[in-house]
């Protein structure tokens, strides 16, 4: 296994990586909240925790990575009622549309995508455990977690609870002992989605939903937690008073990774400021490659400002500098074959090509300094685009010997598309699964409604779709002409 550092927001150093239970590595990313379609500031963490798996898997790491799934929150409730649907079919519907645009743009490393619903009976148990051990409380039906109990709330983020006063982060709430205490519990709203507890009816707190999740699924302590640098604080704070208050265990996470956010001209990318772009319509635009490029050629932790008049056209011109030398030569190995006979390179060059691989993986062991990797590219782009004009009479060694940097790239920093793709992919095989899984889930909810609406859907689409004892099926069909 490579050794490797990373910047770590509780430490506020860079530490040298180490799991608690080598080569395994447990890594959560605080995920979606699907009320409504993706924008491209959501897929610049996406897409850089995509990178720490690949690069942690190609170094010999076994990563079990889950990102969870709030398809259930106050937003998501009244997006469904705005728009008049089921807010638990309205967040299955963006979620789907969400897994397709990760598809397009190959993020692939996910291994698990847990919904918060799905976890009803952990986050029961962690309700108890917190009130038996005196850091939550019930009040009007509401089950509210006590800060001030927790001494060491703070400790990742530096803000105190005062921050948390009315006219900072939250409302007054009369039934609150303190006005910084978070609900974990939310009494039952009439119309909404609800489930059974001992304190009554309702549904759960933001914050606890993913802390049941890792404890389930991750246990007590993991390596790395990752999310964008907005959730810092409170929601990370909240994560480690909830998780370490109810299992004794600290701390929580051994690594914290937080990401610069995607600015709109200065300001933060957000629905709520009407200065979205979205992602579907940029991957359209750009393609997946090059979108990857722009996100990647910054430092993680640096803030990006989107200007839509020139990110993406500079992004553009740069990405096709660094792949033209790549295409010609990977052109010509197609011709030659990898075993194909011809001139040899120079003992020094091929030298350079293994030598412009270890610094590769030897920039991106620092703190993932996907910038430097892309300097690191364009500095041997650079050297390789000498010998592009004699490619036709290279050997197949030779020219896999000049493709070596752009094969790792291709690996770990997914910024390069096949040369020759399989017939243009719209991602409707993905979006077939996705949409079966929201059936499913539809279905095992009592909704048949809308399971039957997502069936009739996919009939739309030409795919037919078959129920049996043995589970379901799905065939694709053109529909007829009429």
């Amino acid at each position: 296994m490579r050794r490797f550092s990373v910047y770590d927001t509780m430490s506020r150093e860079v530490r040298l990586f180490v799991p608690i239970t080598p080569p395994k590595v447990g890594l959560f990313v605080c995920g979606l909240t699907p009320y409504d379609d993706a924008h491209v500031g959501h897929a610049k963490t996406a897409v850089t925790f995509d990178v720490v798996a690949r690069a942690l898997r190609r170094w010999g790491y076994r990563v079990f990575y889950v990102q969870n799934v709030t398809n259930l929150d106050d937003k998501v409730i009244a997006r469904g009622a705005e728009l008049g649907v089921d807010p638990l079919s309205l967040a299955d519907r963006h979620l789907a549309r969400w897994r397709v645009a990760m598809e397009r743009l190959g993020v692939a490393s996910v291994n698990y995508y847990p919904h918060a619903t799905d976890y009803i009976p952990e986050i029961l148990v962690q309700i108890r455990q917190l009130i038996d051990q005196g850091y939550a409380y019930a009040a009007d039906g509401s089950v509210y977690y006590e800060v001030a109990k927790f001494r060491e709330y703070g400790k990742l983020s530096g803000q105190k609870t005062e921050a948390l006063r009315p006219g900072a982060r939250v409302e007054l709430d009369k039934a609150k002992r303190s006005p910084e205490d978070f609900v974990i519990w939310k009494a039952a709203t009439p119309g909404e989605p609800s489930w059974e507890s001992p304190w009554g009816p309702g549904r759960p707190g933001w914050h606890i939903e993913d802390t049941a999740i890792t404890v389930r699924l991750l246990g007590a302590r993991y390596d790395l937690h990752g999310a964008g640098l907005d959730l810092k604080f409170p929601h990370h704070e909240a994560e480690i008073a909830l998780a370490e208050a109810a299992t004794g265990e600290s701390p929580l996470v051994n690594y914290w990774m937080h990401v610069g956010l995607l600015n709109f001209k200065g300001e933060k990318m957000s629905k709520s400021l009407g200065n979205v772009v979205s992602l579907d319509d940029v991957i359209d635009e750009v393609g997946p490659g090059v979108l990857r490029f722009y996100y990647l050629n910054a430092h993680y932790r640096s803030p990006l400002d989107f200007d839509p008049d020139r990110s993406l056209s500079e992004a553009r011109e740069a990405h096709q500098r660094l792949s033209v030398p790549r295409r010609r030569l990977l052109e010509a190995l197609a011709q030659r074959g990898a075993e194909g006979e011809g001139v040899e390179l120079p003992e020094e060059v091929a030298r350079e090509s293994a030598a412009a691989v270890e610094r590769l993986d030897a920039v991106l062991s620092d703190d993932f300094n996907t910038r430097e990797a892309i300097a690191t590219l364009f500095g041997w782009s650079r050297r390789a685009g000498e010998f592009v004009g004699d490619r036709a009479k290279l050997s197949g060694a030779a020219l896999s010997q000049l493709l070596a940097p752009y094969q790792w790239a291709e690996e770990v920093l997914g910024i390069f598309e096949p040369l020759t793709p399989t017939p243009p992919s719209t991602g409707a095989d993905a979006l077939v699964t996705v949409a079966l899984e929201a059936r499913k889930r539809a279905r095992e909810r009592g909704d048949f409604s809308e399971a039957d609406r997502i069936r009739e859907a996919l009939k739309a689409a030409g795919v037919l779709v078959e129920d049996s004892a043995q589970g379901t099926r799905w065939e694709s069909r053109k529909p007829r002409a009429e």
